[in-house]
């Protein structure tokens, strides 16, 4: 074994074809390099870039689907305030947590907001900068042929013959070569050098477009449902038959504003339901007592106008002054009359009693704060066609009014109007109050038909149910949601540049093709190669294509005489 050179004393750092950073080398710490710091500027522009890129902007797109997914899951107070009211009653220790964090107002909490903005911004910061450099793409010229064509993959070679031409063979191939490429919706340019005239050629500039117009098409669309949102409402209103709905906001039942709504510009219009009307299918025929239609014959008068009579129909909203109606829902209304022990009316209304299932069975709310001794609510169950289940109680086993029949059951005490608090028309808390008949009061329910008369408990008076007519003794409701978007026009547009921007981006190619040609002993030798510019798989087949289109026009002209 030869001795080691610190065996033998040799200077290890003396030694010129050691290298000074060796493992056995002792360093002077000092003299380490030292990686400069970015400082302040240095990591926002790292900041940025990162923000910016098509990654992050995907990554937030994503971030963004799942932060909308509570908003379909918890009930949201700009839509359905009663809805958050029930979930904290059924969920009153997690409420305060879970209102903490925003899953009740999703699309205003800080959070989403925070989503949407950085997604915006990347999308900016994305596209700006590719936007400039695909118009500079544009501008430039396609790049000269390289100088060995056989090294790419899409290649192919041809020697045609020259036939009994006075004119530069070669020459001409990259002529017609070129006017074929730019047929094809190719940019074509021209080079000559060392006696090899070639053609270079490039099309799939759409392909770029494309993606920019998607993601231009994609801020479109955050612009659209940001600025449209703040500007949009939504309203619901029932509307009994006979009755009128005033677009006004003391007029709907529940409505819901955008952030720059006051209600206090509402279009100025009404709507009065003439008729609605349903046909139900028979009995004995397949699917019996399903609904074969609805329509709503409404009257719209609007100032300086002619009355305008028109129907709506379910999935096939009207528009009045820019807003869109809705027909989402439909029952009976009886009418009913209460008068006090004297004689005297103290209520009187078509009261809506909400459907229960589908043959029309009906839950219906009667509140009378004044005219009688106590304030009084009658909870009542409407029956189109009256049936008895085999436990006694009753049901309806037909959607029309074929037997209608109405009950009701009598509650007196506090009926939590006076204190100011916003209570629902179509519930009554029972709690702390008396009840006069059904349930285990010993009392039966009032039973009426339509223009019966039964009295109330204690001598307290009447009530009535007062027939319409003979044919049709129950008055129906429509409920109609009224719908402003000024945005929708805009989503949709941009939607479908997106769409279209997508397919371009996605099934346009992008590639290069190069024809060299030159003169030979054997003729004219002519190469033809592609380079793809991304995923490409008809490239080969596409040089191939060419060149046989190529030597076929060729052949005939050298057939056909030619230029001579």
């Amino acid at each position: 074994m030869s001795p080691s050179r610190s065996d033998t004393g040799t200077d290890v750092t003396a030694d010129p074809l050691r290298p000074g950073d060796h493992a056995d080398t002792d360093v002077d710490v000092s003299t380490e390099i030292t990686q400069p710091a970015l400082g302040i500027t240095g990591w926002l522009r790292w900041a940025w870039r990162q923000l910016t890129s098509m990654r992050t902007a995907l990554v937030l797109l994503l971030i963004l689907a799942i932060a909308a997914v509570p908003g379909s899951l918890f009930p949201q107070r700009s839509a359905d305030p009663n809805g958050v009211i029930q979930w904290e009653r059924d969920n009153p220790d997690v409420f305060p947590l879970a209102d903490a964090v925003g899953l009740f107002d999703v699309y205003l909490s800080p959070w989403f907001s925070a989503i949407y903005l950085l997604l915006f911004t990347s999308l900016i910061g994305c596209v700006l900068p590719r936007a400039k450099h695909h118009y500079k793409a544009l501008r430039s010229r396609p790049p000269r042929t390289p100088a060995r064509l056989s090294r790419l993959s899409a290649y192919r070679e041809l020697t045609l013959p020259d036939g009994e031409r006075q004119i530069d063979q070669a020459a001409h191939a990259i002529d017609v070569a070129a006017e074929q490429l730019r047929k094809a919706g190719y940019r074509v340019e021209r080079y000559d050098a060392r006696g090899a005239p070639s053609v270079s050629a490039e099309r799939g500039y759409l392909r770029e477009t494309g993606n920019l117009i998607f993601h231009v098409a994609l801020v479109g669309v955050l612009v659209s449902v940001a600025i449209g949102g703040s500007f949009a409402y939504t309203g619901q209103r029932v509307v009994v038959e006979g009755t009128t709905f005033v677009n006004a906001l003391s007029d709907y039942s529940s409505f819901n504003p955008g952030r720059f709504v006051d209600g206090t510009s509402l279009a100025p219009y009404s709507l009065t339901l003439d008729d609605f009307q349903v046909l139900y299918r028979l009995p004995g025929t397949p699917g019996a007592g399903q609904a074969g239609d609805f329509s709503a014959d409404i009257t719209i008068r609007q100032p300086g106008q002619d009355d305008l009579a028109q129907s709506v129909i379910v999935n096939s909203p009207i528009t009045v002054e820019g807003d869109r109606i809705y027909l989402l829902g439909n029952g009976y209304a009886p009418t009913l009359t209460v008068r006090d022990a004297a004689g005297e009316v103290v209520y009187r209304e078509s009261q809506p009693f909400l459907p229960q299932d589908s043959n029309m069975t009906s839950l219906g709310i009667i509140k009378i704060p004044d005219g009688l001794p106590e304030q009084v609510g009658l909870v009542g169950f409407f029956y189109p066609t009256q049936g008895v289940l085999p436990s006694g109680a009753f049901t309806s086993v037909y959607p029309d009014v074929v037997n209608p029949v109405l009950t009701l059951n009598v509650f007196s005490g506090d009926l939590g109007i006076d204190d100011g608090t916003p209570r629902s028309v179509y519930t009554l808390e029972v709690d702390g109050l008396t009840q006069h008949t059904g349930g285990d009061t010993g009392a039966d329910s009032l039973e009426l038909t339509p223009g019966a008369t039964v009295d109330l408990p204690n001598g307290w008076g009447t009530i009535t149910w007062e027939e319409i007519t003979a044919e049709e003794p129950v008055k129906r409701f429509a409920s109609l949601q009224i719908r402003r978007d000024p945005s929708s026009g805009w989503v949709l547009m941009f939607s479908v540049l997106a769409t279209l921007g997508l397919f371009a981006g996605l099934f346009v190619p992008r590639r290069r093709l190069w024809v060299k040609a030159r003169t030979t002993p054997d003729g004219v030798h002519v190469e033809y190669a592609g380079l793809a510019r991304g995923e490409d798989p008809t490239l080969v087949r596409a040089v191939e294509e060419f060149a046989t289109r190529h030597a076929q026009t060729l052949d005939s002209e050298r057939d056909s005489g030619g230029e001579r």
